[in-house]
């Protein structure tokens, strides 16, 4: 299987190169195009046509929000993962709204993006721990008075019990000695019998529990 294309949306400089430089020498993925502003992205990024979108937010011009708003309208399947300094609640949810697949700090470091970028890329929704109580934190959405906790089996309750943690999937792989593959296999289960879609539905279940 092919390495994956990522783009970098980033204006400074230095964090552009230091991310791109990040990219080209992983294992799983391929720099195929950075910019530094949101008007350049969305001129250059449909011709390239990546597989996710690393992006900041404070950009020149429109902002990052705005441009994956733009860009998720024009291809659905396009994954975008955050990557910015903010943490505040408006920012972190519209981003979300715009269709961004996950939510991480450039201070978490080079690792940690790309444990994030794995976690999108397979489905998930990569959120930096303290980005994730937050959003549980808001999360207000009315859940279904049917769905029972106790229809998960032991094995599956450890794992929501780490991802409340905010904990992403291979850190839970860790933590429990089990395989990413098998954390994903779990999560996958977790959803269909709590009938939910995200990470932060199904953590908002447990936490109401």
């Amino acid at each position: 299987m092919g390495k994956k294309i990522i783009c970098i949306v980033e204006d400074k400089e230095d964090l552009r190169e230091g991310m791109g430089l990040m990219i080209d020498t992983s294992n799983n993925y391929s720099l195929a195009g950075s910019f530094a502003n949101a008007e350049e992205a969305l001129q250059k990024i449909p011709a390239i046509g990546p597989d996710a979108v690393l992006m900041d937010i404070n950009l020149p011009g429109h902002s990052g929000i705005t441009c994956v708003n733009a860009l998720k309208n024009m291809f659905p399947s396009m994954l975008f993962l955050m990557c910015t300094a903010y943490e505040d609640n408006e920012k972190i949810f519209d981003s979300l709204k715009a269709g961004a697949s996950g939510y991480i700090l450039k201070t978490e470091g080079p690792k940690k993006i790309l444990d994030a970028l794995d976690e999108m890329i397979a489905g998930g929704s990569p959120m930096s721990s303290s980005i994730a109580r937050k959003v549980v934190a808001s999360f207000t959405q009315s859940v279904n008075e049917n769905t029972d906790i106790e229809v998960l089996s032991d094995r599956e309750k450890e794992v929501l019990e780490n991802l409340a943690k905010g904990l992403i999937g291979k850190e839970v792989a860790d933590a429990l000695n089990i395989s990413s593959g098998t954390v994903r296999k779990h999560v996958q289960n977790i959803y269909k019998k709590l009938h939910v879609n995200t990470r932060v539905e199904a953590v908002n279940l447990y936490l109401k529990r």
